[in-house]
């Protein structure tokens, strides 16, 4: 068994923002191995955050982010459950990080339900006769429209898009964190991207 010290408490603390305890018991079920410890406190994020999921979000913010130069900005609307969170520094910078996510990459939706079913139903169109054109057997051509479309999701969809600061967890993945974090329901509303002359 590996010892569990303070440092290693502190540094997953510092990249989860979990509480100590949690941080503690993740260490000792990893067996000190911080990389270990992240994923298992995902996970129980991602579970918890999964049975918040139904709960009414009633209060939050709009948030604005202008990008330097003042070309680019963004207005967010982002909701929790009560007016104390809402107040909070962590959600203020949650909803920070989600203007500065869409000024950056231009989402054109909040979630992949709010795509239009025209609109998949089009791609899935171009999607397949390019994947034809390209020679692919017909048997597996729909496995490689599905790879595709949910390409075109992480693309376009602002809670399945790579967040800017780390590529390796999606918005989604994040808003599941403040979930966590913050112990409330957390939805992103909705979004509008200004850019000069476009």
């Amino acid at each position: 068994m590996a010892e569990i010290t303070t440092e290693k408490i502190k540094e997953l603390r510092a990249k989860t923002g979990a509480g100590i305890v949690d941080c503690k018991k993740a260490l000792q079920e990893a067996d000190g191995d911080i990389e270990k410890a992240l994923e298992i406190l995902r996970k129980k994020g991602a579970a918890k955050a999964a049975k918040k999921a139904d709960r009414a979000t009633a209060e939050g913010i709009v948030v604005s982010y202008i990008h330097a130069g003042g070309k680019v900005g963004a207005l967010v609307e982002i909701n929790c459950e009560t007016d104390f969170v809402a107040r909070t520094d962590d959600f203020k910078a949650l909803g920070h990080e989600i203007a500065m996510q869409v000024a950056a990459m231009n989402p054109k939706y909040v979630s992949r339900e709010e795509v239009p079913a025209e609109i998949i139903e089009k791609e899935k169109e171009i999607l397949k006769e390019q994947a034809l054109a390209e020679g692919k057997p017909e048997h597996i051509v729909e496995k490689i429209v599905e790879g595709r479309l949910n390409k075109f999701y992480s693309e376009n969809c602002l809670l399945e898009q790579p967040w800017i600061k780390d590529d390796s967890k999606t918005i989604g993945d994040l808003v599941k964190e403040y979930i966590t974090k913050l112990g409330e329901n957390i939805k992103v509303k909705r979004f509008c991207r200004f850019g000069v002359g476009e």
